[in-house]
């Protein structure tokens, strides 16, 4: 029998915040690590094509101002995955820097692992050309030259390159791009716990406490033994119930039963959840199905142009009743006018207008789009190839954003920006552009680590 291992997750993301008494309550369950989630593409391309973090550093800093000292007096590993949420160098660096200064703040000495996860594009422009890069899903084969146009790429690490960090020794890990799951389940796996219950647990732990029915309230702890795994909810009023854990599955995968990792499957389809009492469950029939291919997914994000934005709200009754008419007649002008005005093809530039408060959100599906708003929040997205051109785009539309006509023969009607000056600009816009794999003879192949050691 292995002994079991208990993996402390405060919170879905860092900088998300959480009850510091959380924290001290899972150490006092007997926590053996403290893994934790920095970062995420849910947030969309901008922050690996900007190599910058969506989260405030100073809500990172008070995290980890938790999390460091507790890690610390409890002699347990602390590791962070996707670190500056888009896992690029330039975020394993910064949150390397927080952590050097919390250590010294602390006056407490750390071994650190910094696992970058970034890919030199001229790498992946030579795997393509041996055939090592394959499309996901629906996706196109990769081309050369979608590469070259890649502002930052990074390969998506599993637990492998986590698991040598701490067998050299590391007492806190940053990762660069790493799956969720793999934080959560390195240390089960790196002490010979089974990969089905190592890797569910950690499927179920990944956001923290969004697997109870108090999401809120604070992280959870699972306990990794060689059946199953059992999680339970570190504030003492949360509760997990068989529901809860078992719908997290669901979240932000497309097979409720399955999830691939770099080094195989989790297929979870004959587990079984039990209520232990209020609070806990227990998970046991999840099992690991190892790859024949080992592969690592890419992430890549590549320019688009630069954006400006126009927010106007209407509320006329008569506009509203024919809001499609209205919105194509904006358009047609537009597309009349622009090249003429200023030179540009229409493969130049680009108007996206969204209907916040019709149909917004779920556009064509949206059920009720034959009946007239109240009120409508019109936002207009402007790209062009430099910021100065997005910007006279979006002065050029201002005056029919404000004045339009249903038709040539209506009076003019009066909207309201929702500022001075209308225009916004956005500065420069990215698209993710990689839904690729490579296939690698070992899951470490796309990464390196550097060790260091902080503090007194």
């Amino acid at each position: 029998m292995t002994d079991p291992i208990r993996v402390l997750f405060p919170v879905g993301m860092l900088g998300g915040g959480f009850p510091p008494e959380t924290v001290t309550r899972g150490i006092e369950l007997g926590a053996d690590i403290i893994a934790v989630d920095g970062g995420s593409t849910d947030s969309g391309p901008h922050y690996l094509g900007t190599a910058t973090a969506k989260t405030a550093r100073a809500a990172v800093e008070r995290d980890l101002r938790v999390l460091v000292p507790a890690a610390h007096d409890a002699n347990i590993p602390l590791v962070v995955g996707s670190c500056g949420t888009s896992g690029c160098d330039a975020g394993v660096e910064w949150i390397y820097e927080i952590v050097q200064r919390i250590c010294a703040d602390l006056g407490i000495s750390r071994r650190i692992a910094r696992v970058y996860s970034e890919q030199d594009p001229a790498r992946i422009a030579d795997l393509l050309a041996q055939g090592r890069v394959h499309p996901l899903g629906t996706a196109e084969p990769l081309r050369q030259e979608t590469v070259a146009r890649c502002r930052h790429i990074v390969g998506l690490m599993g637990h492998e390159p986590l698991a040598d960090a701490l067998r050299d020794g590391a007492e806190i890990v940053l990762a660069g791009r790493s799956t969720d799951t793999a934080l959560a389940a390195v240390l089960p796996l790196l002490r010979g716990l089974p990969a089905g219950p190592a890797w569910h647990a950690a499927k179920i732990a990944e956001c923290g406490g969004l697997c109870t029915e108090n999401p809120r309230a604070g992280g959870v702890l699972v306990t990794v033994d060689d059946t199953g795994f059992t999680v339970e909810p570190l504030a003492v009023h949360a509760r997990c119930t068989t529901r809860s854990v078992a719908a997290h599955m669901l979240y932000e995968n497309a097979d409720p039963f399955r999830l691939r990792e770099p080094a195989g499957t989790l297929n979870t389809s004959d587990a079984v959840y039990t209520a232990l009492d209020e609070r806990r469950v227990r998970v046991e029939g999840s099992r690991f199905e190892p790859a024949e291919q080992q592969t690592i997914k890419l992430e890549g994000a590549a320019s688009t142009g630069f954006q400006a934005q126009l927010i106007t709200g209407i509320r006329d009754p008569e506009i509203l009743g024919r809001l499609d008419d209205w919105c194509r007649r904006l358009i047609a002008y537009l597309d009349k006018h622009v090249p003429s005005t200023f030179g540009l093809a229409p493969g130049e530039y680009d108007y996206s207008l969204r209907r916040f408060g019709h149909d917004a959100v779920l556009g064509a599906a949206e059920p009720e789009r034959g009946t007239p708003p109240r009120e409508v929040g019109l936002v207009l997205t402007v790209t062009a190839p430099d910021q100065a051109t997005a910007d006279d785009l979006a002065k050029f539309a201002n005056p029919m954003m404000l004045h339009l006509p249903l038709d040539d023969d209506s009076p003019f009607p009066t909207f309201a920006f929702i500022d001075s000056p209308a225009e916004t600009a956005r500065g420069e816009s990215f698209e993710f552009v990689l839904q690729h794999v490579v296939d690698v003879a070992d899951e470490r192949d796309l990464f390196r680590t550097v060790h260091s050691e902080v503090g007194a």
